[in-house]
């Protein structure tokens, strides 16, 4: 808390993943809350984790639709590597869904959003594949935010940045075809 990197003072933790931590900032410029997402000093040395952070900023940044998280910007500071995104305030769907029974209208309005999400990126030629409830943010004026395109992986002529038959995402959220390594 406190610390800058860039044009970014961190205000406080939100959340850790596989790629990172992400952090609340304030954004100098711009005056604005952001989501810092941080690449550990210990993934700088892989190139491969670099141009994964990379890909998923790419990949989210080629999307325009009211629910996925809009990207800001990449960069490195400090030899630091971090990707800033619009900030979401709310919570995951996974802690709406300990929190809260959620009624059939809420869920039904929530899968709608996702779905909507979801068709903008398989239309543009994306598939998410890690979409879980920790990956899905719920504004309290219930707008749905798809987040995380880490994993994604660009499908027709587009190259997916990862190994053929290499099975990459969350065991009990995968597709079958992902979860053998297939198409």
């Amino acid at each position: 808390t406190g610390q800058h990197l860039g044009n970014y003072e961190v205000l406080s933790t939100l959340g850790k993943g596989g790629m990172g931590q992400v952090y609340l900032a304030l954004d100098a410029r711009l005056r604005r809350k952001v989501a810092l997402k941080l690449l550990p000093f210990s993934k700088t040395r892989d190139p491969n984790h670099v141009k994964q952070l990379e890909q998923e900023a790419r990949t989210a940044s080629a999307l325009n639709h009211p629910n996925i998280v809009t990207i800001h910007e990449i960069g490195e500071a400090d030899s630091i590597h971090f990707m800033a995104t619009e900030y979401v305030d709310g919570e995951t769907l996974r802690q709406r869904m300990l929190d809260t029974e959620l009624t059939v209208r809420e869920i039904v309005g929530i899968a709608v959003q996702i779905a909507s999400a979801l068709r903008a990126a398989h239309e543009a030629g994306i598939v998410h594949r890690d979409i879980k409830p920790e990956n899905i943010m719920l504004r309290s004026d219930g707008v749905v935010k798809v987040l995380d395109f880490g994993l994604a992986k660009l499908t027709g002529g587009g190259n997916s940045e990862t190994e053929s038959g290499l099975i990459m995402g969350t065991t009990p959220y995968m597709s079958p075809e992902q979860a053998r390594g297939e198409t």
